[in-house]
């Protein structure tokens, strides 16, 4: 536990992230910051500090999930207000990096819009930021500041292999190319076997699911993504396999955007359970599946890269038991 009398420590939060914020100060033993985001009617944003900062290493905790952009502008705002009132050290925690999947041309005249954001915070004199699962790793050489990315590989782990016995014989599905690292890891990690599903992305709502590469008959199916937003790929995925003979299939994603029609695809799906955890503030959204959500929390994970940034420990050290990186 990290004493709050002198230790120089405060953790401050967004506005839609007050949960997350409440359980890593819990964790820590401290108090959360005092601080207020005022809203004007034309939608002007005002941070207020209503506690002394000078000289403190400060951590302010928001993912730049929908609204993104109100999100993105507070975390600037709140930067601005902690440098300008003589934080020693800002670092900006962004569980859920916001235009993560903008990392790259994929075609011509459009931006690179998750470099435009680390600029932005550049900008903004953060010292350093701490992220949870970006959709690319190139992300982190996007910033001209240290930037730490962990994983939530260890927080599925302690909950999968709680569950062990009860999966019987599994086969670890990647939906994707770009994720059969993180399967491969895990399959190793937890004892089952590995298949691939290859898919084209026609449009940002809209994809074609392809071959499947591997056995999947008569096993229980996990398919694990780094996120889940409009569920197209994932549900389709959950039909081939299904298709193919499994006997159950289970989804997991660090990141439960769910926007669209996911919850319809969801609900009218295979998938006889969803594990998410609380990166994004789910509120009220997710009532249609909660038959079939399990949410695991980031909080103590996010408390000890705190507690170790602070104290200048080795924050990779904490994942000496990890799947990897989403390529």
């Amino acid at each position: 536990m990290i004493q709050p009398n002198g230790s120089g420590l405060l953790v401050f939060s967004g506005r839609h992230c007050k949960a997350l914020s409440s359980h890593v100060c819990e964790h820590l033993g401290l108090p959360l910051g005092d601080a207020k985001t005022i809203v004007f009617p034309d939608g002007e944003l005002l941070v207020k500090l209503e506690e002394d900062v000078r000289g403190r290493d400060c951590y302010v905790i928001a993912s730049t999930c929908q609204p993104v952009n109100d999100n993105l502008m507070e975390l600037l705002v709140f930067t601005d207000c902690l440098r300008r009132a003589s934080a020693r050290r800002v670092t900006l925690v962004m569980p859920y990096f916001g235009y993560g999947r903008q990392d790259r041309k994929d075609e011509g005249r459009v931006p690179i819009t998750a470099k435009l954001v680390a600029n932005l915070v550049t900008a903004a004199r953060a010292d350093r930021v701490l992220a949870i699962d970006l959709h690319a790793a190139q992300i982190q050489g996007f910033f001209d500041i240290p930037l730490d990315h962990l994983s939530a590989t260890p927080v599925f782990l302690d909950y999968f292999e709680s569950i062990r016995d009860e999966l019987g014989d599994l086969c670890l599905v990647s939906p994707d190319v770009g994720n059969v690292k993180v399967a491969e890891g895990l399959a190793n990690l937890l004892r089952g076997d590995l298949a691939i599903i290859n898919k084209q992305r026609l449009s940002g709502s809209e994809v074609a699911v392809g071959n499947l590469i591997g056995s999947v008959e008569g096993k229980t199916v996990l398919m694990f993504d780094d996120m889940i937003s409009t569920a197209g790929t994932i549900c389709s995925a959950a039909k081939l396999v299904m298709e193919h003979g499994a006997a159950d299939v289970m989804a997991a994603c660090t990141h439960a955007v769910f926007v669209g029609d996911a919850m319809k695809r969801i609900e009218d799906s295979p998938i006889s359970r969803i594990v998410v955890t609380d990166t994004i503030p789910t509120g009220q959204r997710l009532a249609p599946i909660q038959d079939r959500l399990i949410q695991l929390s980031v909080g103590p994970m996010l408390s000890e890269a705190i507690r170790r940034i602070h104290e200048n420990q080795s924050v990779s050290a904490l994942f000496r038991r990890t799947a990897g990186m989403k390529r």
